[in-house]
């Protein structure tokens, strides 16, 4: 499916025989997590254990949008997905076709790029294809992505912030968020 940058590979996040299908699909290692796209912005607390006001900020002005927090997971949470950690990468996509496919599951759904682990992102169907061949059941093709960075990650389970992965978001944007306003 299309994302804001690449497309990526969604199963739901309460099947973990699909979960373990993409971690064998992509060969990705098990001690690599993998984000989740979630339907909405109420649906967070489903996944995660406590949202601290930091990360409340973040959503306000950074979602729906290139922007992956990382909580402390809730239980029954694969740790698949936490890659055994704990914790869980979020984002409320902006692109329609993930947002609405997780609304149409009635569960979040995976988000990692649609690609054998260590090789680059696909931005077409056409490219998911070509690096992934008809081990891939569905492809929502969406036109070609815009490509470029991908998801800045934040993990938000410590104070302060931990910047993960610095991707469409610079971390120059995130900081005036970091702290309260006085």
């Amino acid at each position: 499916m299309p994302t804001e940058s690449f497309y990526g590979l969604a199963v739901s996040v309460r099947d973990e025989k699909a979960i373990l299908r993409l971690l064998a699909l992509k060969r990705r290692p098990e001690k690599n997590p993998i984000l989740i796209l979630i339907p909405s912005a109420e649906a967070l607390r489903d996944y995660v254990a406590s949202v601290p006001p930091v990360a409340a900020r973040l959503m306000e002005r950074f979602w729906p949008g290139g922007l992956t927090l990382v909580f402390k997971a809730t239980e029954g949470i694969s740790r698949f997905l936490t890659a055994g950690t704990g914790k869980i990468g979020v984002r409320l996509s902006s692109h329609p076709v993930p947002t609405d496919l997780a609304k149409a599951a009635g569960t979040a759904v995976t988000g990692t790029s649609a690609n054998l682990s260590g090789q680059p992102p696909c931005r077409s169907s056409r490219e998911v294809m070509a690096a992934l061949g008809n081990d891939v059941d569905l492809i929502l093709d969406g036109g070609e992505t815009p490509g470029g960075r991908g998801s800045t990650v934040l993990d938000v389970t410590s104070d302060p912030p931990e910047l993960v992965r610095e991707g469409m978001i610079a971390m120059e944007e995130l900081r005036p968020h970091l702290t309260p306003s006085s």
